[in-house]
């Protein structure tokens, strides 16, 4: 488990699974979602949170690990654009620590 500070003076946080971070990949859900000025404003969290709606209602199989990052991270009343920002720096550093998968 994960905590990263949702607010830039430290007051709010928001709790991260390691499921949360692995559905984020699963779906590439992090794929250029930031434009090229690299900044992460409420725009890119409604864009975000537009994807997610869209998966999800396109999906015919479960979608419980796209439904439990919306209600644990995405929705959150905390949510905010810094705190995507920090959710997208633990995603990457967490990324880059994951073993690579060999294809046969």
């Amino acid at each position: 488990m994960y905590t990263i500070q949702a607010n830039p003076s430290g007051t709010r946080s928001l709790e991260i699974s390691e499921e949360n971070l692995a559905t984020i990949e699963k779906y590439g859900l992090f794929r250029h979602l930031i434009d090229s000025n690299g900044i992460v404003d409420e725009s890119v969290l409604d864009k975000l949170r537009l994807n997610i709606r869209s998966l999800i209602a396109s999906q015919e199989e479960d979608s419980k690990d796209l439904l439990d990052l919306c209600i644990d991270v995405i929705y959150h009343n905390n949510m905010k654009a810094f705190g995507l920002q920090q959710l997208i720096k633990l995603y990457l550093e967490w990324f880059s620590k994951q073993e690579p998968v060999e294809e046969e």
